[in-house]
């Protein structure tokens, strides 16, 4: 049995690191100015930053059935099955889309609702490659992947409270006086919600609040306070030096787990939240028992 492994770009997955994974990436939609663009088609992440500067007008959408069909058919020449794995539905139209159009093939398409984005929904790809590497079919992989979903945190800190301000994620006197302050908001995705944490006044206490919920969640959520089996991971909205240098900080605390990414947050949360934000992630490991079948 071949399963392959569809996601979307919100998984921050470009389209030759998709080839390079053996999965596929449907890219998301943009309008900007009213004109239509692809993540990582025709609009680059320098690209958006340099429009998003520019205060150009730019909303999220969602791939058209059609362009989702198109992809499932041509894969299904050569797989016996898919397993497609959207943005959280919390967050999105589309998983919900492409639950509605899965019902036209017959149990070859399974699409999992495993809540996740940006970093966590890249992970969530990669262990559904791994458990097709494993043999396990689609079913199967869906099942993990949705019993699964809460085994991650994203905590996120901003550089500026413009863009939630004009998301009207945030009042305009609450951003006016956020700005006076200075103040940088740490901001947490659960479940697929982004919702308010705490504040900082400097980035290094932003780091700080960030890395003491983390800690928290790997010995109370996970049982596994050194890290040892689960995934760390940093994001960054066009500001990855400083994502490097926090991933150090991380690899130091964390000397037992495995390789610490560090990858942009995809466009779908930067509209968001702006450039020069700064982000870490935490996610159990596949279940070792899993490998063991």
């Amino acid at each position: 049995m071949r399963t392959a492994v569809v996601t979307d770009s919100n998984s921050g997955i470009t389209q030759s690191q998709a080839k390079e994974m053996g999965i596929f990436v449907i890219p998301m939609p943009f309008m900007i100015n009213g004109e239509t663009y692809e993540e990582d088609i025709n609009l680059t992440q320098g690209e958006f930053y340099e429009r998003l500067k520019e205060d150009a007008e730019i909303s999220t959408s969602q791939p058209s059935p059609e362009t989702v069909m198109t992809l499932w058919d041509q894969i299904l020449k050569e797989y016996d099955e898919i397993i497609h794995i959207p943005m959280s539905s919390s967050l999105s139209s589309s998983c919900q889309t492409a639950l509605m159009l899965s019902e036209d093939y017959d149990g070859r398409v399974q699409v999992a609702d495993n809540r996740r984005i940006s970093i966590t929904q890249r992970q969530a790809a990669k262990d559904a490659f791994e458990m097709a590497s494993l043999g396990m079919e689609a079913k199967e992989i869906c099942r993990e992947l949705e019993r699964t979903s809460g085994e991650t945190s994203i905590y996120i800190t901003i550089d500026t409270l413009k863009y939630l301000k004009r998301g009207g994620r945030v009042t305009p006197a609450a951003a006016a006086l956020g700005t006076l302050l200075r103040l940088k908001p740490v901001l947490q995705i659960q479940g697929g919600k982004l919702d308010a944490f705490s504040k900082a006044r400097t980035m290094k206490q932003a780091k700080s609040t960030m890395t003491a919920a983390i800690a928290q969640d790997l010995n109370k959520r996970f049982d596994d306070p050194e890290a040892r089996h689960s995934w760390i991971a940093v994001a960054h909205t066009c500001n990855e030096e400083a994502a490097k240098e926090f991933a150090d900080e991380l690899r130091e605390m964390y000397p037992n787990t495995g390789h610490i990414v560090i990858n942009p947050l995809s466009l779908s949360v930067a509209c968001h939240i702006g450039p020069g934000a700064l982000a870490v992630a935490v996610t159990k490991c596949l279940d070792e028992d899993l490998k063991k079948k």
